[in-house]
């Protein structure tokens, strides 16, 4: 750490710094994003650097789905929106996908670190960026109270895990939105079945692999209700389209979208269309980037210094 200036926060007393020094002499720790030493006593095992290169997603995307859209869909059509190539084609059983940054580098790896290692802390981070997505859709509610659902897991897989990630960030989202307006609904959506992986699969396979996956037990709960449909990652879009669809049809008013980050698969200004690794729960999968997209509109970040814990 030679040449790094460390500052100390304004108000703490020598014997807090004296305690810390004393915690890491006896039980030292490193980020586990960068592998750098921690400085600070944390429940979440990253530092502030890393946090601090966590961003929102910038540059011109899809009013509907959030995909990055080449210049020449930049301009918004004679409704107000700016639509991708498939928007324009095709209508998305959301009425707005939305999603606070790039599925990659530090908000990818504090995902994974919730996924998949267990460190719950990192819930209440994603959770805090997610909120502030949340709090930026909220006008666009059109009735009273909205449901918030987080995507369901399979009941195994959900034991083996030890818990739902997207109720985690929901629970630590609604926090942060601070709308009386937003109500978590848990068990209202199930995930009935396991699915196959979907490695390899095409898009018209995906939605095939997932379709009967999810259901209403009881539709009366939604029925004309309005519902904010809740998840980590946006990656194809074939969950959180499957879910929607099946609100829908039990009887759901209008569904959102809202998700820590999202695939972002065109290039936003030289509007290449490359190959680009994406995950399903925990595999990973080459896929072409074409125009099947996944989203977020751009969202105003706060000071992410709220992003330590």
């Amino acid at each position: 750490m030679a040449g790094r200036e460390i500052s100390t926060p304004a108000g703490r007393s020598w014997v807090q710094r004296a305690a810390e020094s004393l915690f890491f002499t006896l039980f030292p720790s490193d980020c586990r994003l960068c592998g750098e030493p921690q400085l600070n006593v944390s429940r979440l095992p990253v530092c502030p650097e890393c946090l601090a290169r966590i961003h929102p997603i910038r540059g011109k995307v899809c009013s509907i789905c959030g995909e990055r859209v080449f210049s020449a869909y930049a301009a918004s059509d004679p409704s107000g929106q700016r639509r991708c190539p498939v928007c324009r084609r095709a209508a998305r059983p959301f009425a707005r996908a939305a999603a606070y940054g790039s599925y990659d580098g530090e908000l990818r790896g504090l995902i994974h670190l919730l996924k998949y290692d267990g460190v719950r802390p990192a819930a209440g981070v994603l959770g805090r960026v997610l909120g502030e997505t949340i709090a930026a859709m909220e006008p666009a509610f059109e009735r009273g109270t909205v449901m918030v659902i987080p995507v369901p897991l399979y009941k195994t897989k959900r034991r083996q895990r030890g818990f739902n990630q997207a109720e985690l960030i929901a629970l630590s989202a609604l926090k942060v939105a601070g709308s009386k307006r937003l109500q978590l609904a848990t068990g209202v959506l199930l995930r009935t079945r396991e699915t196959e992986s979907q490695i390899g699969l095409t898009a018209h396979a995906r939605r095939e692999n997932l379709r009967g996956a999810f259901a209403v037990p009881r539709t009366a709960e939604v029925t004309g209700r309005d519902v904010l449909l809740v998840d980590d990652v946006y990656t194809t879009g074939t969950t959180v389209s499957e879910c929607a669809r099946v609100l829908r049809r039990a009887g759901a008013a209008q569904v959102w979208v809202a998700t820590v980050a999202r695939t972002l698969k065109l290039a936003s200004q030289l509007g290449k269309i490359e190959p680009e690794e994406v995950e399903e729960e925990g595999s990973k999968v080459s896929e072409f980037q074409g125009f099947e997209g996944e989203g977020e509109a751009p969202v105003e970040s706060g000071n992410l210094e709220t992003l330590k814990p």
